[in-house]
């Protein structure tokens, strides 16, 4: 038996908008008792008080609910449901879903093919975010992901996406009245804080950072400290972590391949360039009717460089206290991305603390391949 993941990507009209669903549904194309994940870019300001993100989520659980069979409350618990705000600049509010099947093994592929697998850790208390509690939980629900997805080397985990909690005010104060000090008492703050944390698990899972290495202290204050493939988006909709590990593995019977990169700043192209040929045998200019009817989507991360410089020019955005600087990055990158594969749908999350190096951030790309 192998594992078959199908990817779709569908746009909306706003948070709530699961018509382009339906019509998937509708023409047979996809059975939605077989959704296992799915990442959304939604249209709010990806900060503390963004309720898109809450929004969509609710909306996926009471309309997966009857499919599935049960409450819209449980499904969470089946389905991994990743909502990232913030779609500024050129970039499109969509929603990228994963169905995973069993079919009975087919013709072998000559490589490995996309796998995804999926896991939840605990829920956390208010002052346990931004810790090693959070580090470890993490790392566990990797793992346990990995498993889910039949991956046994972590080098063949390419993207490691998670949706992480933050500290409201009710949780701040909730911790104070027990005498619990948290990570901080600022809630924008927080979300750092959730993000570098998780980060830091997906590193220790995937064996790109020594557990020695790593304490309380470390979060968000040692940068030599990065995974070159994890994804971390928080949010107000849940008290936990969601994990989705994409990678490869033989034996899948998936039409698509997956490979990853790391953007070394926000205005790396030519290292999405590089992905595309190396990993893929695509060239931007050269493959670009490919590129259009191949490529599903590209997943990243943006940050605005924290020593307030890219390539040695100074840059504004931790400066602008109108805009937050997590939001100046994802336009930012999302108009560089955009320029090499000539596509808005894509998935350009903010926030990138120990994801990739300072200022930098992974980037993954998950292609469809030719029928042999």
């Amino acid at each position: 038996m192998s594992q078959k993941v199908g990817v779709h990507v569908v746009a909306c009209r706003g948070p709530g908008d699961l018509s382009g669903v339906q019509a998937l549904i509708d023409a047979g194309d996809i059975d939605p008792r077989h959704i296992v994940a799915v990442m959304g870019k939604t249209e709010g300001n990806g900060c503390v008080n963004d309720h898109t993100r809450d929004f969509a989520a609710t909306a996926w659980c009471h309309f997966l609910a009857p499919h599935l069979g049960c409450t819209a409350e449980a499904v969470h618990a089946r389905v991994a449901l990743v909502m990232s705000g913030g779609t500024e600049g050129v970039l499109s509010p969509h929603f990228t879903m994963f169905t995973r099947e069993t079919v009975e093994a087919e013709a072998m592929h000559a490589e490995k093919r996309l796998v995804v697998g999926i896991a939840h850790t605990r829920d956390f208390a208010p002052e346990e975010m931004g810790r090693m509690a959070q580090v470890h939980a993490t790392a566990e629900a990797v793992r346990e992901a990995m498993r889910d997805a039949g991956i046994a080397d972590a080098a063949d985990v390419h993207f490691a996406q998670v949706k992480c909690p933050l500290l409201t005010s009710a949780k701040v104060d909730d911790a104070l009245r027990r005498g619990a000090e948290p990570v901080t008492r600022d809630t924008y703050e927080s979300m750092g804080y959730s993000r570098g944390a998780s980060a830091l698990g997906v590193g220790l899972a995937l064996g790109e950072i020594a557990p020695e290495r790593l304490s309380d202290a470390a979060v968000l204050h040692d940068a030599t400290l990065h995974s070159a493939r994890a994804s971390v988006s928080a949010g107000i909709e849940l008290e936990g972590n969601v994990v989705i590990v994409l990678g490869e593995a033989q034996g899948s019977a998936s039409a698509f391949r997956i490979g990853h990169t790391v953007m070394r700043d926000a205005v790396d192209g030519m290292g999405v360039r590089t992905l595309l040929r190396t990993h893929f045998g695509l060239d931007a200019e050269r493959d670009a009717d490919a590129i259009a009817s191949r490529l599903v989507n590209l997943l990243a991360k943006a940050e605005a460089s924290p020593d307030g410089r890219v390539r040695g020019a100074r840059h504004t955005m931790l400066n602008d206290s109108d805009i937050n600087s997590t939001r100046h990055a994802r336009a930012a990158v999302g108009g560089v991305l955009a320029s090499v594969v000539g596509r808005t749908a894509l998935y350009v999350s903010g926030g990138a603390e120990h994801q990739g190096p300072p200022g930098g951030g992974p980037v993954a790309a998950i292609v469809r391949m030719p029928s042999s």
